[in-house]
């Protein structure tokens, strides 16, 4: 269908937006093949991954004897038991607990400043990331020896997971201290797709010029954070990666523990890369339902058989529009049956809601291009 959109104010196709959007993938592409070529291979099953974390064996060896800093959050699991209480039980020194967006074990509402703490399972020391500042200090890191990443990713360059990643790498790396990062597949690990990140829009939701949907595990964009020079000064860190065993980016994975409070299942996951762009706009991701990022909507778009009412709920106390009802659209027959998605982000939605809003000057917040990475789209 030619169907002409208007779109931030310039007439154009929707082919001619993608093919803006996307015209230095191809050279992202060449850049991050060193890093994939050797782990894609003929797929497998969700029963035969192991994850970083569950190879003990591998990393156990370099922390035995050391005081140890972990980062970590609920995803840190292996099997039923968390990575904290299964390292104090092998008797591991354990200094403190670094906690990323959203908390430690609980799960904080998005942007939610977290602040430091107690763990009350185990009395060690909280130090949040996501609060005063985003990068462990050197009082942080006194008498530690090495710090363990253990945190399951989404494959988005919005998710701010990575951005931690960032820091707790060039802290480490400043103070000369190691970091073993235990890796965890990624869901959205089967594609790279969307915009190039231009530097000078850098934020936390988004530091790297790396694609919306970079392809790469955490371990894998740990080590392209360092290979690259992309610390600060051009500086490395002593990088340790503990792979996981028999995943490729072939393989199907659902992931065990929900990420963050507002993903709660894999059509979420699988949608948020095409959905986030809608945090940039005054349009409800569905942020206070029971489908989050699998719906959107707006009092002022046309009803047109779908709505929802945003209420106060944990992960999302206060959503936008709460206790008003939003029109707009149902996704969640786009992705079902457990099936894989078509590799490719959706501008679709985001275009047809614009076109559907009445105020056009009023659609787009200022944090739209920096959520984009850029003032292009």
């Amino acid at each position: 269908m030619n169907r002409k959109y208007t779109f931030r104010g310039c007439g154009l196709t929707r082919q001619s937006c993608l093919t803006g959007m996307f015209r230095h993938k191809k050279l992202f592409l060449q850049a991050i093949l060193t890093v994939l070529i050797p782990l894609v291979s003929c797929g497998g099953t969700q029963t035969d991954i192991r994850v970083g974390a569950s190879r003990v064996d591998q990393y156990i060896g370099l922390i035995n004897n050391r005081t140890v800093a972990i980062v970590a959050n609920q995803t840190s699991m292996i099997g039923e038991t968390h990575l904290v209480d299964s390292l104090l039980t092998l008797g591991i020194d354990i200094k403190a607990i670094f906690a990323p967006e959203h908390g430690f074990r609980d799960l904080a509402d998005a942007g939610a400043r977290i602040a430091d703490g107690k763990d009350p399972v185990t009395g060690l020391p909280i130090i949040s990331l996501y609060g005063s500042h985003f990068k462990p200090t050197v009082g942080d890191l006194a008498d530690v020896d090495v710090v363990l990443f253990d945190i399951q990713d989404v494959g988005a360059r919005f998710y701010t997971y990575i951005s931690t990643l960032h820091y707790v790498l060039e802290a480490c790396a400043e103070n000369g201290i190691g970091c073993i990062v235990l890796d965890r597949p990624n869901p959205n690990g089967f594609y790279v797709d969307g915009n190039i990140l231009d530097t000078a829009y850098s934020s936390f939701v988004g530091l790297h010029p790396v694609p919306v949907v970079h392809g790469m595990t955490v371990g894998e964009y740990g080590s392209m954070i360092n290979g690259e020079g992309w610390l600060k000064d051009g500086i490395k860190c002593d990088l340790t990666v503990i792979r996981c065993e028999g995943y490729t980016h072939e393989t199907y994975y659902e992931l065990p523990v929900k990420p963050s409070p507002n993903l709660p299942n894999l059509n979420s996951i699988y949608l948020y890369p095409s959905l986030c762009w809608f945090e940039g706009t005054n349009i409800s991701v569905g942020r206070g339902t029971a489908f989050p990022f699998q719906v959107y909507g707006a009092p002022e778009l046309p009803d047109r058989g779908f709505s929802f009412i945003p209420e106060s709920v944990a992960g999302a106390t206060n959503p936008p529009f709460k206790g008003v009802k939003c029109y707009g659209g149902d996704l969640r027959s786009a992705i079902s049956n457990g099936l894989v998605p078509s590799p490719m982000i959706n501008l679709e939605w985001i275009i047809e809601a614009y076109n559907d809003y009445p105020d056009k000057g009023k659609f787009f917040t200022r944090y739209f291009d920096t959520l984009a990475g850029g003032p292009t789209l």
